[in-house]
């Protein structure tokens, strides 16, 4: 059996909760690099926001994978959302790129406290310091937290 199917095991799908999300790009290639490419995918993380499919806390895309962290609303399932925007951002990637921009499946937690959802925002913001990427994360342009604005 497919390995992704390990990745479902367990999945619940509950709407109005946070879910901390992760997902890798085929082959764990270094996909997530360039300027263009990385708005239109963040614009596909919007559109879902604005389809009030989900309400977005917090993102991060970093060269081979992405962290994000919303809350589920009622219109679609997780696994729906998921889908929704691999599939739109895919396409979009393809006016840029001939590659196939994601893995199959996803991580997923469930998040179950207000102490877990302030603990998973700051660890996604800081993603790209454990990674060495950057000194400072107000140096890394591919992010974005609602604990930013006032």
């Amino acid at each position: 059996m497919h390995s992704s199917y390990l990745l479902r095991k367990g999945r619940i799908s509950k709407a109005n909760h946070y879910y901390a999300i992760t997902l890798v790009c085929y082959e764990r290639k270094n996909l997530l690099t360039n300027l263009i490419s990385n708005r239109a995918v963040i614009n596909e993380m919007k559109n879902l926001e604005k389809e009030k499919q989900i309400n977005s806390n917090t993102f991060v895309l970093m060269p081979n994978h992405i962290h994000w962290l919303f809350r589920l609303n009622d219109i679609a399932t997780l696994s729906e959302v998921i889908r929704n925007f691999k599939g739109r951002s895919a396409t979009v990637y393809r006016e840029f790129s001939k590659q196939k921009l994601w893995q199959k499946g996803f991580y997923d937690h469930l998040v179950r406290s207000d102490e877990d959802l302030t603990h998973c925002a700051r660890y996604i913001v800081a993603n790209p310091l454990r990674a060495h990427l950057i000194k400072n994360i107000a140096d890394y342009p591919y992010w974005d937290s609602v604990y930013l604005n006032p």
